[in-house]
């Protein structure tokens, strides 16, 4: 043995014995506690990925509607298809709650519950592309790799529950735009990726693949994993700091020790039939519901995206397309908040509703530059979202596109404000949550963000 070898062995080696008893005892975060005492420790992210139409939903303009059939003068926003005159919106619009919040007939079921939401109606992104808006929506950044809320949040908070992964991404049938990408880790350590679930599937036992071995004991189970973890052990020993043995263990530990507890956690039939019948069927009203019995078991964090690929993304027809996703998704949403409501975890769990964009208040126009389809194309200049719970200041709205809902105007708020407004809500101060990589401090909000006070039931605190 060298020199060198001999130091690295009896110094950084002892970096071993710790994971180890890291990993016999829990999943413990880098940061573990927040900042300040804050409402929210979880949050459920519902993505309607492909992009939310806000004139059709929670923005509603009567001067679209004046102007229906002619141009509007707008000759500097960029979209990524070409655009024709005013498409005014098909669906009607009606006050709703005491706070009398307009929102659309798409949502019929969540419109009970508008004095929990907090609609913001001045959000913009940086460019009207899925793949980009997607990515700066999740994890801040369009194009450098980054890590997603999800895994922030999981780094910087301590687990709940040991035997369930802090982060987990529910989407039925098939990946998002991106795919994996959307719930990276990036370079934090592994172990705060988000773990995926194809929600498609009803049976629990398939939900995860892999999760018993019908061919061996559980017993026999447990000797492979010791056998199999006292190898890593050894490994990583001879290759202190290495983040890919680190994670390779960690999940190997997470693996075993979710068979005891995943099943159970993703069976919806264990629920009462007035809980089945208030969320209503399909994957998406059933994955929001398992999103509620994950955070009621202490997951972190829970993304449940609409489906594969972009399913709001409606280029043509948006009275029929909107209607149909709408609908998949309307029931389980108001019972969302209810079901929250009704267990006393509202308070703790952040609720984000939205798209990565919204769309254009004109027509798309055909390919070919002629025709039009009725639909509208992305646009990344205004769009609506809202939240509920987790300390949120229900029965409120915040922020205005211009008279036609194309571009934000009024308090506009980027993705880093989101962010930056999440983060204040689940106790962290979005500039101190940083990881030291590559020579320098990252954080979610990279060097921009300002926390939107107002969205808050607490507002701005004198210092900040």
């Amino acid at each position: 043995m060298t020199r060198r070898q001999l130091l690295r062995r009896s110094g950084l080696g002892f970096g071993a014995l710790a994971l180890s008893g890291l990993l016999e005892d829990e999943v413990s975060a880098a940061v573990g506690e927040p900042h300040f005492p804050a409402p929210a420790r979880h949050v459920i992210h519902v993505f309607l990925n492909g992009g939310m139409s806000q004139v059709d939903t929670f923005d509603p303009k009567p001067e679209l509607t004046k102007r229906g059939g002619q141009m509007l003068p707008f000759d500097n926003l960029q979209t990524e298809r070409r655009t024709g005159v005013a498409l005014p919106s098909p669906f009607k619009f009606q006050q709703h709650g005491e706070s009398g919040i307009p929102i659309s007939d798409l949502f019929p079921h969540l419109a009970t519950c508008a004095d929990e939401l907090a609609v913001v109606r001045s959000m913009h992104a940086e460019l009207p592309n899925h793949e980009m808006s997607l990515m700066l929506m999740n994890s801040g950044d369009q194009r450098q790799v980054r890590p997603s809320f999800g895994s922030w949040l999981t780094w910087g908070m301590s687990s709940d529950n040991r035997n369930l992964p802090g982060f987990v991404a529910l989407c039925p049938g098939g990946l998002p735009v991106g795919g994996a990408a959307n719930w990276r880790s990036a370079f934090l350590p592994g172990a705060y990726q988000g773990t995926h679930v194809d929600t498609s599937k009803a049976d629990p036992s398939r939900l995860i693949e892999h999760i018993r071995n019908p061919r061996i004991s559980v017993d026999q189970q447990r000797r492979q994993y010791d056998l199999l973890k006292e190898l890593n052990a050894r490994h990583f020993a001879e290759r202190p700091g290495e983040a890919a043995i680190e994670a390779r263990i960690e999940s190997f530990e997470m693996s075993y020790r979710m068979q005891t507890e995943a099943t159970e956690a993703f069976d919806v039939s264990r629920e009462p039939k007035h809980i089945l019948d208030l969320y209503g069927e399909g994957p998406q009203n059933r994955q929001l519901l398992i999103a509620r019995r994950l955070v009621e078991r202490g997951v972190r964090f829970v993304q449940t995206w609409h489906g594969g690929g972009q399913p709001w993304d409606s280029h043509s027809n948006i009275k029929s397309s909107h209607r149909a996703v709408a609908q998949q998704c309307d029931q389980g949403l108001a019972a969302l908040i209810t079901d929250l409501k009704q267990r006393g975890l509202l308070d703790q769990t952040l609720i984000l509703c939205t798209g990565e964009f919204g769309r254009t208040p004109s027509v798309e126009m055909g390919q070919n530059g002629s025709g039009a389809s009725l639909g509208r194309d992305h646009n990344h200049w205004g769009f609506s979202l809202w939240m509920a719970g987790g300390g949120v200041k229900g029965g409120s709205i915040y922020g205005a596109t211009d008279d036609f809902g194309f571009q934000a105007v009024e308090n506009p708020v980027s993705i880093h404000d989101l962010h930056a407004t999440m983060l204040h809500l689940l106790g962290f101060d979005h500039r101190r949550l940083s990881y030291r990589f590559a020579g320098r401090d990252y954080r979610l909000t990279d060097v921009h963000g300002e926390v939107v006070y107002e969205l808050t039931r607490q507002g701005k605190p004198e210092r900040t």
